[in-house]
């Protein structure tokens, strides 16, 4: 059975710190016991001893003079005096080594004591953090968030893998969150496109008979007469709701052109708004070109303009900037009207499709103007107009601009 994590990392520190420690305790006191101790000496000395005391025994100490009688009292007393020391020393070294034995042995207590509490905590700093990433990725196996509560101690690297942790969460709830919008678009469009398929056959039959009944029907014929703008009406609406849903259900398609977009919001400003509306356009220094497909971007941003228009009821001035050096080195382009705005609730909706806040729209305005703009790998957002009104905000990507031409 194989072993948790924490545990495996316990034992290594601890055979890593107790084996070098036992050999080293087990060498130092081999050492004192074979070294310190002089028991050669003290047997050295008695065996000196032990020929004085033969020689004393054999020397006719009658025969000798005072001065060598003295020598030899003097030589014996030396000798006896070396006995005793070296018998002193003898047990004094046996006392220290076995106490220097001692505490050689507690320190080594001590470290190993001390290597066992290290090895826990290095274990549980190392464990426990580990433990804690592991679980946010099943966390973010399962889509679920991840705690916000403080995170378990360890080094700084960790706290670094779990800011990666987090981004990495957050770039993949993004990337589902736009995988999920685009499969919806996807059966949008589908849907729209076979409305829209659905619509046109039984309309081209409303207008034929429209237009029968109205060379039939006499101009004293009020009612009738009046019917017949209601015909008109509703199948114009009908119509407009038809080409809305098949733009909507097909992306942009053909070849892409340069497309000039100062030009073209000036030219929209001109025939897309009605005449009391003012199209302010303030264009700086840089880039005003994107390669793209004329007719949807001109569709799109006729869509805002009408929007706009709509917002402020006909009346009022929109306020159009062009930069080219937007974000990300982009080309932005800002449209700002001066209408009642959008509630900050109901904005992160206004690019869904069907989404609308309009007796008559059919919610597809916004919502193909999004799907134009992102299939020119571009992005559009709201906030609101400093004073009140909406403003828009297109950001074109570095990546559609022209590549100049070489010089000849």
């Amino acid at each position: 059975m194989a072993l948790p994590f924490r545990r495996r990392i316990f034992v290594v520190l601890v055979v890593m710190t107790v084996v070098p420690t036992v050999l080293a305790v087990a060498g130092w006191v081999l050492s004192v016991r074979r070294l310190l101790p002089a028991a050669g000496a003290r047997a050295s000395t008695e065996r000196v001893a032990s020929t004085a005391r033969l020689l004393l025994d054999g020397v006719d100490t009658l025969h000798l003079t005072v001065r060598e009688r003295a020598l030899l009292r003097h030589h014996l007393n030396e000798v006896s005096a070396s006995v005793s020391l070296a018998r002193r020393a003898e047990t004094f070294l046996r006392y220290y080594t076995a106490g220097f034995a001692v505490v050689i042995v507690l320190l080594g207590a001590a470290v190993l004591y001390a290597a066992v509490n290290l090895a826990g905590h290095l274990s549980r700093q190392l464990s426990r953090p580990i433990d804690e990433l592991v679980g946010w990725t099943q966390l973010i196996r399962r889509h679920e968030p991840l705690p916000r509560t403080p995170a378990s101690r360890g080094a700084p690297e960790f706290e670094a893998l779990r800011q990666a942790l987090r981004e990495l969460a957050a770039a993949l709830e993004a990337a589902r969150d736009r995988e999920l919008e685009a499969e919806r678009l996807r059966a949008f469009r589908e849907v729209a496109r076979r409305v829209a398929h659905e619509i046109k056959n039984p309309l081209t039959s409303m207008r034929i008979a429209v237009d029968q009944m109205r060379r039939t029907v006499g101009p004293s014929d009020s009612r009738a007469a009046t019917a017949m703008q209601v015909l008109d009406a509703e199948t114009d609406r009908l119509e407009r709701l038809a080409r809305e849903f098949s733009e909507f259900g097909r992306l942009p398609e053909g070849p892409q052109s340069e497309v000039d977009l100062v030009e073209l919001l000036e030219e929209l400003g001109r025939t897309g708004v009605p005449p009391d509306i003012d199209v302010r356009l303030t264009t700086h220094d840089g880039r005003r070109t994107v390669v793209g497909h004329y007719e949807p971007l001109r569709r799109a941003f006729a869509n805002i303009y009408r929007n706009a228009a709509e917002a402020m009821k006909g009346r009022g001035a929109i306020d159009v900037t062009v930069t080219g050096d937007g974000p990300g080195g982009g080309l932005a382009v800002t449209i700002a009207d001066h209408g009642p705005g959008i509630p900050a609730e109901l904005r992160p909706r206004v690019f869904e499709p069907y989404f609308t806040t309009k007796d008559d729209g059919t919610g597809l305005g916004l919502a193909l103007v999004r799907v134009t703009l992102e299939a020119h790998r571009g992005t559009i957002s709201v906030n609101e107009t400093p004073g009140g009104g909406a403003t828009f905000a297109i950001v074109f990507p570095p990546s559609l601009f022209p590549v100049p031409r070489p010089r000849s």
